[in-house]
């Protein structure tokens, strides 16, 4: 009948679609496409605290890209508190254009050389605000949330989807966990990760590391791990979020291997390894 051999068509291209899949695990991902120089409004409103003290409260803050990965706030100066910046009588030329570079003074806390009003040659946007140096503020909020590392790209997005992929991972010929599923993180720019049930991972063959990174997209990993085989030492291989933001929450408790760094076999089949990425947020 043609329904039944409707159906065993489509079974086999069923079949054969699911090989090709398997066979063709992609290690290709989107590429950061924000040109440096470029700027953009920020809805939000943003604040800059150091030593308990406010240091700017606007909304009315700039999206500023001095390079591609991602972008850092430039505050207009007529939203800090007063008195807060002292010209060094400086000028350098940053990543948008040339900036003059000013010390922050808040109550006793003396931040020098960290903070940058653009000067004549910036985007005209960006003439007479601020770009400071991240580490020099002790907090950052968007609305009312911390802010963690950099900015959030606009451009940018994460996403942890559930999949019935399996992964193997090996390292100096060690099997150093086996998953019969996964969920695989998408974020922008970079590779896609692969997180697995800790159940799934030898922790006989893995040492604790006391190294800790942030992101902005997913908050701040609870542990690293690092491997020693008989002719090498790997540092820092794999981690795990606890508590990752709710981007990201599907994440929570699993465990992610470097690509870069691992034999990474997905659903049987070993991917290439991906080309380092710039590691410009943590994995």
């Amino acid at each position: 009948m043609p329904g039944s051999a409707d159906i065993g068509h489509d079974e086999h291209t069923i079949i054969e679609l699911k090989v090709i899949t398997m066979a063709t695990e992609s290690v290709l991902h989107p590429s950061l496409i924000v040109p440096v120089g470029h700027v953009e409004p920020v809805p939000r409103r943003i604040r800059g605290m150091i030593g308990g003290r406010v240091v700017f409260d606007t909304r009315r803050a700039l999206y500023v890209w001095e390079w591609q990965a991602y972008p850092q706030f430039s505050i207009p100066v007529e939203d800090l508190v007063d008195g807060v910046l002292h010209d060094d009588k400086h000028t350098e030329q940053l990543g948008a254009g040339p900036a003059h570079r000013h010390t922050l003074r808040v109550g006793p806390e003396v931040r020098a050389g960290s903070a940058w009003v653009w000067g004549d040659g910036a985007p005209r946007a960006l003439q007479d605000t601020v770009r400071f140096e991240w580490e020099a503020l002790d907090s950052w909020f968007e609305e009312d949330e911390p802010v963690f590392v950099h900015p959030r790209s606009p451009y940018s997005r994460v996403d942890a989807l559930r999949s019935g992929s399996s992964v193997r991972v090996e390292l100096d010929g060690v099997v150093l966990a086996e998953a019969p599923d996964c969920v695989k993180l998408f974020e922008t720019g970079l590779p896609t990760r692969y997180y697995l049930d800790r159940t799934t991972v030898d922790w006989t063959r893995l040492r604790h590391s006391d190294t800790v990174t942030r992101c902005p997209y997913k908050g701040t990993t609870s542990s690293y791990w690092s491997f020693d085989s008989g002719t090498a030492s790997h540092e820092d291989i794999a981690w795990t979020y606890d508590f990752p933001t709710i981007h990201a929450n599907r994440i929570a408790g699993l465990t992610a291997f470097y690509n870069e760094h691992v034999a990474l076999y997905v659903d049987g089949f070993l991917l290439p390894k991906p080309a380092d990425p710039v590691q410009v947020v943590s994995d």
